[in-house]
């Protein structure tokens, strides 16, 4: 094998173990998230990954770097839970629509939990829970329409009935089952919409 052929093939092997130590150290992370630790430390992620403290920061220059990766993979894996809307009925979409976002929830809370504590230090974390309420409103108005027209204070009561914080609280807070906190808020945004017509 010839010299250039030599340093090309190890110049490859060293990128290879690079992207794989990125990988496994946003890994971590989402791992940690995701067991419950919602603010885990650069030491922590980097014991869980199998590197050094500075093979952490060689990598994410900082925290917010390491969030930034966390979120793209989170966003890759859930997103698609944000199902386009299906026709039918308005209690039929309302139906699915409430056990899609049960789905979406139950999958994204302990990183919104873990946002939360870290928003006051992270103009990434705070952009990225404005885009989320954005797109969830967004999704809201595609599976039920009829929440476009006035009264617009409806529009407002279903889109915080059918939000993430108000599933955390019935979930965490009020301890209400998945099944009881999806069949309480689907009867409520249909009654309030039964009471508009």
């Amino acid at each position: 094998m010839q010299q250039s052929e030599k340093s090309t093939s190890y110049s490859d092997g060293r990128l290879q173990r690079s992207e794989r130590s990125r990988q496994a150290i946003a890994q971590a992370l989402i791992e940690l998230v995701r067991e419950g630790e919602p603010r885990p430390t650069a030491e922590r992620v980097a014991t869980r990954a199998g590197v050094g403290i500075r093979t952490v920061f060689r990598h994410f220059s900082d925290m917010e770097t390491l969030f930034k990766a966390m979120h793209e993979s989170i966003e890759e894996e859930v997103y698609p839970l944000l199902e386009d809307p299906t026709e039918g009925s308005l209690g039929e979409r309302v139906e699915k629509l409430i056990t899609h976002r049960g789905v979406f929830f139950e999958h994204t809370l302990p990183f919104r939990r873990s946002a939360d504590l870290l928003a006051e230090k992270s103009k990434f974390l705070q952009s990225q829970k404005l885009r989320m309420t954005k797109r969830l409103r967004e999704n809201l108005l595609e599976w039920i329409p009829e929440l476009g027209e006035p009264p617009s204070d409806l529009l407002e009561i279903c889109d915080t009935l059918a939000s993430a914080e108000h599933w955390d609280r019935m979930r965490h807070s009020q301890k209400l089952s998945r099944s009881r906190a999806s069949t309480l808020i689907k009867k409520t945004i249909l009654k309030m919409l039964s009471e508009k017509s």
